[in-house]
């Protein structure tokens, strides 16, 4: 069994490991004449609901660094950064790497999402106890809505009915309006979804619904250049601005799909 003195010694061998891979990668870029490239993991929602619009305004200002996005679950997110894998992770608590330096980001809200049609479309709110008496389509397993239900579901005493798990919020979409089950995804991908599926958004009346999303880095004295301008990018020091995500407009960067597993 690894000793604590062990266990500090291999995260500090990884660390030095990731920064002499960053060194190796920046040395490439600059001799091809790219100003840098920034590797970032993210979960679903962070993707699909607040990072498009934050990536397009960095883009926009630095057009030479190459952005590349990970989707992977909050868990997932948290281990690429402490491990090197990615220079910066967009997540939803509980945070599970403590050595990671964590800022709060933006605000998200969950929302239902039902068939048209569906009995509950008659409420304007909807609590999760109301979700439970019917079928749930939701993300694959450790996805950070799909545990928040479970972990609610359990403290009701009663079951969590999942009928399908898919990756993938459009899927999820397709299946409710099919009237395979009902969702709770992030509030803006419900609203976007029942533009173009047949498929009503509702209101989730749980406090748990407003979720807070944090950027995490590696703890260090200085934060490489690029990975500074992105942090500054999405939390400014001393930002007023409003704590709903902005509108995402479609920009150009390369996502690795999730893992199957």
């Amino acid at each position: 069994e690894p000793t604590e003195a062990g266990r500090a010694l291999v995260r500090h061998i990884r660390s030095l490991q990731a920064s002499l891979h960053a060194l190796e990668s920046e040395v490439v870029e600059f001799s091809r004449g790219v100003k840098g490239h920034l590797r970032i993991a993210a979960n679903a929602s962070a993707i699909a609901e607040c990072l498009p619009a934050d990536l397009a305004v960095f883009a926009r200002a630095h057009p030479g660094v190459r952005l590349s996005v990970e989707e992977l679950t909050s868990a997932e997110v948290q281990a690429a950064v402490a491990t090197g894998r990615a220079d910066v992770g967009l997540f939803v608590p509980p945070q599970h790497e403590s050595e990671l330096t964590c800022r709060p980001w933006r605000d998200g809200t969950l929302a239902v999402l039902v068939p048209r049609g569906h009995v509950l479309t008659r409420r304007r709110a909807v609590p999760f106890d109301a979700l439970l008496d019917f079928d749930i389509v939701g993300l694959h397993l450790g996805a950070a809505a799909h545990e928040l239900m479970r972990e609610r579901a359990l403290a009701s005493g009663r079951p969590l009915n999942e009928r399908i798990q898919v990756h993938g919020f459009d899927a999820i979409a397709q299946l409710v309006e099919s009237g395979l089950g009902v969702a709770v995804l992030p509030a803006m991908v419900a609203e976007r979804a029942s533009r173009v599926f047949a498929v009503v958004p509702l209101a989730l009346q749980e406090p748990w619904a407003q979720r807070h999303y944090l950027l995490a880095v590696r703890p260090q004295e200085v934060l490489p250049t690029v990975v500074q301008r992105f942090v500054d990018t999405l939390c400014p020091p001393h930002d007023t601005r409003a704590a709903s995500p902005p509108a995402a407009p479609t920009g150009a960067v390369r996502l690795s799909r999730p893992r199957k597993r």
